[in-house]
């Protein structure tokens, strides 16, 4: 049976998700300050090809004609990032008038169109003069992102009434400051849990000052997540499967669930406590009106003894030879079920929404039209298991696409297309794949 919109309910949340370092461009333009990402991309061979999000989607100047065209695919809700460092340049401190201009235009013509803003304050792209005082690994990151927070909801919290505290933090903080793979490029494990305790506590931090500004609004925060299954049924890979689950999956929930950080199977993991100070397991606590959950794959996990810490790794889908995405995912989108059975089985878990999911394939312009069946695909098997995941009592209130436009994918470039709506990069033409024709009738 084909699956309609109605089966979900007229609540149900439907939108699509972008992120502002991701598809903005002007990245020096009208006062906007560095972000880490600016700096990061201007680096030698830490992006593919060198390519970087200076121009991006050009959605600073274009969201004049991108927000009609959402309209026109009846989207009616929209998850965006505002840019810390277009907004206070230093971080704290002087705000920006043009930059706080731009997200007034965007929230209003947002409004006007009939699309309900959901407004994620931070997405990666931490202002360098923050990093340079140390960043996420120094505590008073906490307060500054307090003042960013406070600076926004004081702006925009008239219009703007959903609100995402954090993106994926478990992302940032070990991809940027474990493996030195994405900005701010640290490494080591003492700047991972530093950053991952104060990610942690400005998580909840942020959500109480917006809760103290506008008691009315909806909060929650973004968490990234992977079905985890062990390679074979051998112990040891059943062990290392639980360690990894623990870093993927529950590192940031379970604290803010006032569970305290899921040490038992990551010993290594006590060392967080070196970062604690008194009353911090309070502080680490919120009772959020939702959780955003984020998923793209499963992933299968085996014992690895020269792996420090973990002694677990992931057998990728190439070597396991399964279909994959561009990002070299497995293409796996029943895991979206699993990872909402999962978060749901918290005893005192708020409503979920999926803030994130999709998949990138190559895409080709044919006669000015791209035909895209395998994302398209994709979307609608993940929405199946949405709604199994729904009709088996878990309370999932909204599914957002990632992404809206092609975009910057981060160190993997403009290589990985996830978008309903195709970028030419070279000239910024935008054309709807079938995929978001697909979406379009969905939603209509």
């Amino acid at each position: 049976m084909q699956l309609t919109k109605d089966a979900f309910g007229k609540d149900f949340i439907w939108g699509v998700s972008t992120a502002a370092y991701q598809i903005e461009g002007a990245h020096d333009h009208q006062g906007k300050g560095p972000s880490i990402w600016d700096i990061f991309v201007k680096k030698k061979n830490r992006i593919f090809q060198n390519q970087h999000g200076d121009q991006a989607c050009d959605f600073y100047n274009r969201y004049i004609q991108d927000l009609p065209l959402m309209q026109e695919m009846h989207i009616p809700n929209y998850r965006f990032s505002l840019s810390w460092s277009r907004i206070l340049p230093d971080g704290i401190g002087r705000s920006n008038p043009s930059g706080m201009d731009f997200y007034d235009r965007l929230i209003d013509l947002s409004l006007e169109l009939g699309i309900k803003p959901w407004v994620t304050l931070y997405h990666w792209d931490l202002p360098h003069a923050l990093e340079k005082k140390g960043g996420w690994v120094n505590r008073d990151v906490k307060e500054w992102f307090g003042e960013f927070v406070g600076t926004c909801v004081a702006r925009y919290g008239d219009r703007v009434k959903n609100w995402m505290v954090l993106n994926e933090p478990t992302v940032f903080t070990a991809a940027g400051y474990f493996f030195g793979v994405h900005a701010p490029e640290r490494k080591g494990l003492g700047n991972f849990l530093a950053a991952a305790h104060h990610a942690a506590l400005a998580q909840a931090h942020g959500a109480r000052i917006i809760k103290s500004l506008q008691p009315d609004s909806q909060v929650g925060t973004t968490f990234s997540c992977s079905h985890i299954e062990p390679f074979t049924s051998r112990e040891k890979d059943i062990i290392a499967a639980k360690k990894a689950d623990v870093l993927l999956n529950r590192l940031f929930i379970e604290p803010l669930l006032g569970m305290g950080y899921p040490t038992k199977e990551i010993k290594i993991l006590n060392r967080i406590e070196k970062y604690m100070k008194e009353g911090d397991e309070k502080e680490l606590q919120f009772d959020m009106d939702f959780i955003g959950i984020q998923n793209y794959t499963r992933e299968m996990i085996r014992y690895a003894m020269f792996v420090p810490y973990l002694q677990a790794k992931i057998v990728t889908a190439k070597e396991r030879k399964v279909e994959m995405t561009e990002m070299n995912w497995e293409v796996y989108p029943s895991s979206i079920y699993h990872m909402l059975k999962k978060f749901s089985s918290y005893p005192n878990i708020p409503p979920l929404i999926v803030t994130e999911n999709g998949a990138a394939f190559q895409d080709k312009v044919e006669h000015g039209k791209v035909h895209d069946p395998k994302r398209m695909n994709y979307l609608q098997q993940a929405i199946q298991h949405v709604y199994q995941a729904k009709r088996e009592g878990v309370n999932v209130r909204g599914y957002f696409v990632w992404t809206f436009l092609d975009n910057f994918e981060w160190a993997e470039g403009y290589r990985p297309r996830f978008g309903l709506v195709y970028v030419d990069f070279q000239n910024q033409q935008r054309i709807i794949k079938s995929s978001g024709h697909w979406y379009a009738n969905f939603l209509k």
